[in-house]
């Protein structure tokens, strides 16, 4: 049996030459190996920590390693990756098991020769009282090793959004975020929903900022809990229950969710409507459809119907509606705390995006009835696919203009364009626009 760093080598060598998203790949590792709670929380520490700060790590790696960063195996680079991340930010690992197991983890990966190196460098670390030297470096430089960020996103946000914010994304971008989940007010009440996540072993507690709300602590499971599967709430974070309420779907209208799953904005919305109206909801795959349908059915929403539906081809059978919620695909630059892994795609990796959003938006604008709001939003922090998708999308439809939908959340100012950020709400970075078809 495997012990946890070993799982989560296994798990970071196979990040760095496959690609996947974090969550998706340490649930299979965990899946697939048995280890206890403990080891999986110690494993996930890691793992995560890791890919959150591994340019920070990588710098201390040309720092004290004699080799060239390029010319180090990778499994070798990711071993101290592993130390390193437990010397600085582990206070309770001992630095000699640290170490250790370091070195230990070199014979796992069939590299002995290497562990005089690996074992070097570490100690190196140790006895220059464990503190980065930062040189000369300074400004945009030393906040990309401080952070563990990219320049080019450093000075964008910035640039669009001013130090403040920056800095907050920044800073937020480290360890594990609240889980936040919306209360099911079509059944049950906000003491209802806490009283049943007590019984499960599960903390809630009312947000402050918004309406049935609740921020979760000490879940070892969602989907094990009871309360979960009598459909007492579901799983959404604040900023996306926040754009929901900025929609303000009203019952008896009919809604559209174009990109809509895993159906957190679906639900929340059939919700404030109390089960009354019409709720249509669609995906590109199957499969998701599917946990969209899953998800009504546990919640006891009947008024949703979800399909399968290309949302950059314009489909005659989705019928005119009073609300269209469009959150189209999008860079994730909002959820990087969630998906660390995000940070470091390149640049150029992103320009192809908004070419798809305003395909998205100018489509999903053909369902909107005259008088009716479109809602578009992305979980992105980006100019270029927030506020330039939605000022191009106005010059060309000119049937639609800005309307300014409150949100009756302290702290968030009322405009037609929001751009949420963890500094507002606590919640994920997130942005959410409101026009008006007005003929």
């Amino acid at each position: 049996m495997k012990t946890a760093r070993q799982v989560t080598l296994d798990l970071l060598i196979s990040m760095d030459i496959k690609g996947a998203y974090s969550n998706i790949a340490l649930d299979k590792a965990f899946t697939a190996e048995k280890l206890s709670v403990k080891d999986k929380a110690f494993a996930a520490n890691i793992f995560y920590g890791v890919l959150e700060r591994r340019m920070t790590l990588d710098y201390l790696i040309r720092f004290y390693s004699s080799i060239e960063f390029d010319k180090i195996a990778v499994p070798v680079v990711q071993i101290l990756r592993m130390g390193f991340y437990q010397l600085l930010f582990m206070n309770y690992v001992p630095e000699s098991a640290a170490v250790n197991e370091s070195v230990r983890l070199m014979s796992y990966i069939g590299l002995e020769k290497a562990k005089g190196f690996v074992n070097a460098i570490l100690r190196n670390f140790i006895r220059d009282g464990k503190q980065i030297n930062y040189g000369d470096l300074e400004g945009y430089g030393k906040l990309s090793i401080e952070y563990s960020c990219p320049k080019w996103l450093i000075k964008k946000w910035d640039k669009e959004l001013g130090e403040k914010k920056m800095l907050s994304l920044l800073q937020s971008s480290f360890g594990r975020p609240p889980l936040y989940a919306r209360v099911n007010t079509t059944r049950y009440t906000d003491e209802q929903v806490i009283a049943g996540l007590k019984k499960d072993g599960v903390i809630a507690k009312k947000n402050p900022l918004l309406e049935h709300c609740l921020e979760l602590t000490n879940v070892k499971s969602i989907e094990t809990c009871s309360a979960y599967h009598k459909g007492m709430f579901h799983v959404q974070d604040i900023s996306s229950q926040i754009s929901c309420r900025i929609a303000n779907p009203i019952f008896n209208e009919t809604l559209v969710d174009i990109c809509a799953a895993p159906g957190g904005k679906t639900f929340t919305c059939a919700e404030i409507m109390n089960n009354l109206g019409a709720v249509y909801s669609y995906d590109l795959y199957d499969g998701k459809v599917s946990l969209i349908e899953n998800g009504a059915l546990r919640l006891g929403l009947d008024i949703i119907k979800a399909a399968e539906n290309d949302a950059t081809m314009f489909n005659p059978e989705i019928p005119q509606a009073d609300k269209v919620i469009c959150d189209v695909p999008c860079s994730g630059l909002g959820v990087i705390r969630r998906k660390p892994e995000i940070k470091y795609k390149k640049m150029k990796s992103l320009e192809t995006l908004p070419q798809t959003q305003a395909k998205i938006i100018d489509v999903s604008s053909r369902y909107v009835k005259p008088g009716g709001t479109l809602i578009y939003s992305t979980c992105t922090v980006s100019r270029d696919e927030n506020e330039n998708i939605v000022e191009q999308f106005l010059a060309d439809h000119k049937e639609f203009v800005p309307v300014v939908m409150l949100s009756g959340v302290k702290g968030l100012e009322d405009t037609y364009m929001r751009t949420i950020t963890p500094l507002e709400t606590g919640g994920d970075g997130f942005f959410v626009a409101t026009l008006r078809k007005i003929k």
